[in-house]
């Protein structure tokens, strides 16, 4: 682009540039001297390599003094031996056993689960005698029919029923089979018969206790029919019916009395007295 082609400026711009002109033209004194150039700035070495550690300065003062700590003995509480428990003895079978039934009502309740067989025995032919001696034989536990037979049990009833029925059917010289077969049922249903009897009348008592105690009132029965069977005399025969009748009957007494009312004692105890003397009247007649 040439000369002849600038743009003019404006008139306003062109007056304001005359008069900077004439104000600079007017005064060259008032215009202010270049300022000198600063003085060069110290350049601050820096070495590449590490700086050296710092020197301490030493003390005078003496090294504190190292306290070890004192060892402290390790004190066990010694514990004085204490000697295993003996393991407990086993129960004689003799006296001892057989006091404690007596005494308390029951027996002891050995691990049936594992024991031999003839130990098995042996505890049912103790507890029978026991509880026999409690029923048939006078003792301080007779007035109270819970406490003198809480041990109850049902083999020894059984063996007195059986072994009754056995006598009775050796005594006969006929049918012996029928007369065993009579004397077990009557027996048998009779202490059945009893037992529910005693109980309608509104009577205190378990029925196989019932029954347990009505089977071991037989033993004197039992006595007196081995009697009659080695000794062949109707006088003997009547004698010793009448004491062992008499005997079973003051053992059963007691047991049936106390379980019902006292108002409804004779009708406890007469069928019990009924039976008795229906098996003697078996004992003195079977020839």
């Amino acid at each position: 682009m040439s000369y002849s082609d600038t743009i003019p400026l404006h008139p306003s711009s062109q007056s304001d540039i005359d008069e900077i002109e004439n104000l600079i033209n007017s005064n060259p004194t008032s215009v202010l001297p270049a300022r000198p150039p600063s003085p060069p700035r110290a350049s601050i070495p820096i070495s590449s390599t590490p700086p050296p550690p710092p020197a301490f300065i030493p003390s005078n003062l003496p090294p504190p003094a190292i306290h070890k700590p004192t060892p402290v003995p390790s004190v066990i509480p010694t514990v004085p031996a204490v000697a295993a428990p003996k393991p407990p003895l086993p129960p004689s079978h003799g006296s001892s056993s057989s006091g404690n039934i007596g005494v308390t009502g029951f027996g002891s309740a050995p691990n049936t689960l594992t024991e031999p067989v003839w130990d098995t025995v042996k505890r049912d032919l103790s507890r029978i005698v026991s509880n026999l001696k409690l029923v048939v034989f006078p003792n301080p536990y007779r007035e109270d029919p819970g406490k003198a037979l809480r041990d109850w049990d049902l083999w020894g009833p059984f063996f007195f029923i059986v072994f009754l029925g056995l006598t009775l059917s050796w005594s006969a010289s006929v049918k012996k089979s029928e007369v065993f077969a009579v004397a077990f049922a009557l027996l048998a249903a009779g202490a059945v018969i009893l037992t529910l009897n005693v109980l309608l009348l509104g009577g205190h008592i378990i029925f196989f206790q019932s029954l347990s105690l009505l089977g071991y009132c037989l033993f004197p029965l039992d006595v007196g029919a081995l009697i009659c069977m080695l000794k062949d005399n109707v006088i003997i025969k009547l004698v010793v019916v009448a004491v062992t009748l008499a005997w079973s009957s003051w053992a059963a007494y007691p047991f049936m009395s106390t379980a019902v009312n006292p108002g409804r004692k004779a009708l406890a105890l007469y069928p019990v007295l009924l039976m008795y003397v229906s098996v003697g009247f078996l004992i003195i007649a079977i020839d």
